[in-house]
């Protein structure tokens, strides 16, 4: 058995996973657009170019993700993707990387279980949490 993350986007999905792709060091694999699919023919013109599927492989771990309809997406809440680190100057770079352009919720600092330790809402409204140590 595998355990995938499979984030959910309001029309940004593409670009999220570029910006992930570089994060993370990882490599997009997939890519899969409504008007590519079956149901081409039953989404907007508008929507055609938005993503019904992407995957990306960071390690041996693949984070899948796609763009909602807008009427059944709904803003990340109740959970967070984890990353879990050994090398405290990559935490840092990773933390910084995903904060640009989004929301500190707790400052990567040193704690009782952990070197590093951080959690960050990312320009798309995803949440992380940087774990080192």
């Amino acid at each position: 058995m595998q355990l995938n993350p499979y984030l959910s986007f309001n029309g940004q999905c593409e670009a999220a996973f570029k910006f992930y792709e570089q994060c993370l060091n990882g490599k997009i694999n997939a890519v899969m657009r409504y008007g590519e699919s079956p149901m081409a023919d039953q989404v907007p013109a508008a929507w055609r170019s938005k993503v019904i599927h992407a995957c990306l492989t960071v390690g041996d771990v693949e984070l899948m993700g796609s763009d909602a309809m807008p009427e059944y997406f709904e803003k990340p809440q109740g959970f967070s993707v984890s990353l879990q680190l050994e090398d405290t100057a990559e935490a840092e770079r990773l933390f910084d990387a995903l904060a640009a352009g989004g929301t500190v919720q707790m400052q990567l600092q040193e704690t009782f279980w952990a070197k590093r330790f951080g959690m960050v809402k990312d320009q798309f409204g995803t949440p992380w949490m940087i774990n080192c140590g």
